[in-house]
């Protein structure tokens, strides 16, 4: 049913920033809850920001990105965003978007994932 694709990841410079886009095949963010993951080369997954839109709740930040990073959402475009500013070598990582929808397990859709390199 729903499906996620991710894009806007690439190569950037310390300090630059980048905006990471996860659209969905069907209305779905303002319904479920949703949430950016990153998965770095042998480390484990962790979630970046997580937020239940239709519950009227805020973002959770993850103190590694707080005050950097910034999700939004277009829902005429079912689209959600994460507005990367200040990024760092340690923000280095694949990407993910994921929608915890009624299903059995949390997060049980997902997307592809989108590479963002970050460079000193």
């Amino acid at each position: 049913q729903v499906q996620l694709r991710e894009s806007g990841g690439g190569l950037v410079q310390a300090g630059g920033s980048l905006r990471l886009s996860c659209e969905s095949s069907e209305r779905a963010f303002s319904i479920y809850p949703m949430a950016w993951f990153r998965q770095a080369p042998g480390k484990g997954r962790e979630s970046v920001v997580s937020v239940a839109w239709s519950g009227g709740g805020s973002p959770n930040y993850a103190d590694s990105v707080k005050g950097r990073f910034t999700i939004s959402r277009d829902n005429t475009r079912n689209t959600v965003y994460l507005q990367m500013n200040s990024l760092k070598p340690e923000d280095t990582a694949v990407y993910y978007c994921a929608v915890d929808t009624p299903a059995p397990g949390s997060y049980d859709v997902w997307g592809q994932g989108t590479q963002v390199t970050v460079f000193s």
